[in-house]
């Protein structure tokens, strides 16, 4: 069994237990439930580095990145210097996070927050919202395509934004479908977790220009993000690159202030 399917796997088996403590009907009452959401699509548009910041405590396949860093200095250093947007990732198991990183990101910034993570199920959309985010990550890789479009459908009747993780070109031709608010292509293989930086590169012509592009993984450099943006970029989600630092908002700063 591949990384990926053991994630998925256990996924499933806590979700159970999520939708037992937490019952849909709670999550809609939350606060957070009812608020509007800031729009990631907007703010990679209007940005002049389309930097979205990773908070990332450890991952598969580089086991602890950062359990130093407390979330809400890095959160707050992310907005002061002046990112697009920020992900959080949530996976307990495998990445260290929990959907309360949410709450607490929301609390503390005013700019869109993506809720990263392993989503299949329509609770988790709902979870989402409750907890604060203001889009979702979808994963080609994991997910039917009739599936793709019904959790979009939910996550926009609920005033989320969609992000759909692509990871080949045979991907676009099955699960992209004009709903999609952003495509992202992920330079991760999800199986090895080996990264190939060249794949947004040999995968920008297939996106249409109608959707926002996001690359992830791998990006390093105020030269590498100036390439992606000739290629048709909008955003780029970086994680590690900020998170491996003692203080991860002073490294984004520093590349912001490269790039500008």
């Amino acid at each position: 069994m591949g990384i990926l399917e053991k994630i998925v796997q256990s996924k499933k088996k806590s979700l159970d237990l999520r939708k037992r403590g937490f019952p849909q009907n709670y999550l809609e009452q939350s606060l957070l439930f009812s608020r509007p959401c800031y729009s990631l699509v907007d703010s990679v548009k209007n940005s002049t580095n389309g930097i979205i910041a990773e908070f990332k405590r450890r991952s598969p396949s580089k086991g602890e990145i950062n359990y130093c860093s407390e979330i809400v200095d890095t959160l707050t250093g992310y907005e002061k210097a002046g990112v697009s947007g920020i992900s959080v990732l949530t996976d307990v198991s495998f990445f260290g996070g929990s959907v309360e990183d949410l709450t607490i990101a929301r609390g503390c910034t005013k700019i869109p927050i993506l809720r990263k993570d392993f989503i299949f199920d329509p609770y988790q959309i709902i979870e989402s919202k409750a907890f604060g985010s203001d889009l979702v990550l979808l994963i080609a890789r994991i997910l039917k395509p009739q599936k793709v479009k019904e959790l979009t459908l939910l996550a926009h009747s609920i005033g989320l934004e969609v992000l759909l993780e692509i990871h080949d070109e045979s991907e676009f031709h099955t699960h992209v479908f004009s709903e999609i608010d952003l495509i992202g292509i992920n330079n991760r293989n999800l199986n090895s977790f080996r990264v190939d930086p060249a794949l947004s590169i040999s995968l920008s012509n297939k996106i249409p220009d109608r959707f926002t592009k996001i690359a992830e993984s791998g990006i390093r450099s105020a030269n590498e993000i100036r390439k992606l943006k000739s290629y048709g970029y909008d955003g780029f989600l970086i994680g590690e690159q900020f998170m491996k630092g003692n203080n991860p908002a002073e490294i984004v700063h520093r590349l912001i202030q490269e790039l500008e």
